[in-house]
């Protein structure tokens, strides 16, 4: 039995795309012999990974799972929507958010994890996934909230499955007051994250480039309007207030009764929970979101094909 070193399993993977622990069963098998293994991870169909993973994957789906204080989001990508919907598919994704949770939103930690039921680790399942579904796959993201004191709330807007959607949102509130009531306050304001796509918490926590950005834009506004310098810099101050009503959590309308600030809800449900509420993160994964499409043309492809 000849030797399987690090060096071959590596080199076979790189020409392949199969996982690390198939590349190393398929030299097993085949006594070392890269062109057997080659030709044995074809047959079994687990070499298509290197193929399908330059195709652009802006579908899939988005899985949440909570735990105690904490809950992960994840983002799984493949190619078409059609795929989305298929059951291997479904549980895969449940299975990435579920590693996300234990990997406390670690994307590293938790490709290494071992794959429940599986033989390898969660990358090494990822690339059996795409010889046996055809598309190319991808965890492209994931993230996890976690608080010593309140609860982590989870919202799936439009499920597909127990969990699963196109829009998934993790809210964290930090209090000592009542859980459930915490939990029914944290799913509303999920909901609103889900529904305004907020880019920050707080003012502060925006991007300083994003504000210079939106700020230039409304001075030069302001110019052309042909107002003195001093009105000019009010409405250039109003204006950037109305932007931060738009695109900070805690400014924007509160979408349940549109008319207060989620800032100042989080305030009054002190008096609902029996104790102070803090609103200390969110996060909302949208499906395929600044991932840019290729626009197909059907009618082209087919007559490429029969060579039209």
């Amino acid at each position: 039995m000849a030797e399987i070193t690090a060096a071959a399993v590596k080199a076979l993977r790189e020409s392949t795309g199969a996982g690390m622990m198939d590349c190393k069963k398929a030299l097993t098998e085949n006594n070392g012999d890269m062109e057997a293994a080659q030709d044995w991870l074809r047959t079994k169909g687990l070499a298509a990974a290197a193929k399908q993973a330059s195709r652009v994957a802006a579908e899939g789906l988005v899985g949440v799972t909570a735990g105690d204080r904490i809950a992960a989001i994840a983002e799984v990508n493949s190619e078409t929507d059609f795929v989305a919907r298929n059951d291997a598919f479904q549980n895969f994704v449940s299975a990435v958010s579920g590693l996300a949770l234990g990997a406390e939103g670690d994307i590293d930690a938790a490709l290494a994890a071992s794959f429940p039921g599986g033989e390898g680790s969660l990358a090494d399942e990822a690339t059996k996934m795409v010889g046996t579904i055809g598309e190319n796959i991808q965890i492209r993201r994931m993230a996890a909230l976690k608080v010593d004191t309140g609860v982590v709330a989870t919202y799936m807007h439009n499920a597909t499955a127990a969990n699963l959607g196109k829009i998934g949102v993790l809210v964290a509130l930090k209090s000592d007051g009542d859980k459930d009531q915490l939990n029914a306050l944290g799913k509303q304001i999920a909901m609103h994250v889900a529904a305004t796509k907020p880019q920050s918490l707080t003012v502060e926590d925006l991007d300083p480039e994003a504000v210079a950005k939106e700020r230039a834009v409304l001075v030069d506004q302001a110019k052309e309007s042909g107002k003195s310098e001093e009105i000019a810099q009010k409405m250039v101050e109003g204006r950037i207030r109305k932007w931060f009503s738009e695109v900070v959590l805690t400014e924007q309308t509160f979408v349940i009764d549109n008319e207060t600030k989620v800032g100042d809800v989080v305030k009054k449900a002190a008096e609902d929970v029996g104790a102070p509420v803090e609103l200390v993160a969110f996060a909302r994964f949208e499906i395929g979101e600044g991932i840019e499409k290729k626009e197909e043309d059907f009618a082209a492809e087919v007559a490429a094909q029969i060579g039209r």
